[in-house]
């Protein structure tokens, strides 16, 4: 049943998705530790007191915040890639806001060095090694691995904007920056750098490395040599 539009409920979780999207705009800015509650109740137009009886804290907000953030970059990237809205040409416009807005955020959170920040990491990296176990089950056999450098790789872009905004002449958290930094990305993502004869022969070499007893660059054992 739909609710009315004064009923005091609807307000409380109107109030609090305000509160939550101050934060995040103001922690992508500013940071955790450079924002205050004062400033985000200020920018979401209400009192302290809502937020505590909403949040509790500003750690607990930052949480949310976190959980917010990565299931709304995933609900577009499943929009994206999984619905087909990449080939409506109004759908990345409209989300565009909201991409760099989350990235910006995501970056700021990663890199304040706390035990919430590893947390986040750690959320990201179980994310993307479930969507390649259900989605990509060909691409790899270690899921973990793969999901935790795709990650690394990812927010080390993001971590690095202002040295490849530098590199591009344009700022990637901007329409045109990031744009061409998309470009970039789907060209990596589409083409392989190794081909197939030499990516078996790395991994054939891996394999002998992780081995008990390695070869040595002589075919001998080091230890049957007194080395």
């Amino acid at each position: 049943m739909k609710r009315p539009v004064g009923d005091p409920t609807l307000e409380d979780l109107t109030a609090r998705a305000r509160i939550r999207d101050a934060a995040i705009r103001l922690f992508a800015e500013r940071g955790i530790d450079g924002t205050t509650v004062r400033d985000i109740t200020q920018l979401a137009g209400v009192s302290p007191g809502l937020l505590r009886h909403h949040f509790g804290s500003k750690e607990a907000l930052r949480e949310e915040c976190d959980a917010y953030a990565l299931d709304r970059l995933m609900r577009i990237k499943e929009e994206l890639l999984l619905e087909g809205k990449v080939a409506n040409p109004a759908f990345l416009p409209s989300v565009h806001p909201t991409i760099v807005l989350l990235y910006k955020y995501v970056t700021r959170a990663l890199l304040d060095g706390s035990p919430a920040a590893a947390g986040l990491f750690d959320d990201m990296v179980t994310l993307t090694e479930q969507w390649i176990s259900k989605y990509a089950p060909d691409i790899t056999e270690d899921y973990r691995a793969y999901a935790a450098v795709l990650v690394g790789m990812q927010s080390g872009i993001l971590a690095m904007h202002d040295h490849v905004s530098r590199a591009l002449g344009v700022d990637v958290f901007t329409a045109d920056g990031y744009l061409r930094m998309a470009g970039a990305l789907a060209d990596f993502y589409s083409h392989s750098l190794l081909d197939a004869e030499f990516a078996a022969k790395a991994r054939e070499a891996m394999a002998s490395l992780r081995a008990p007893n390695p070869p040595t660059a002589t075919g001998t054992d080091p230890a049957a040599e007194g080395a």
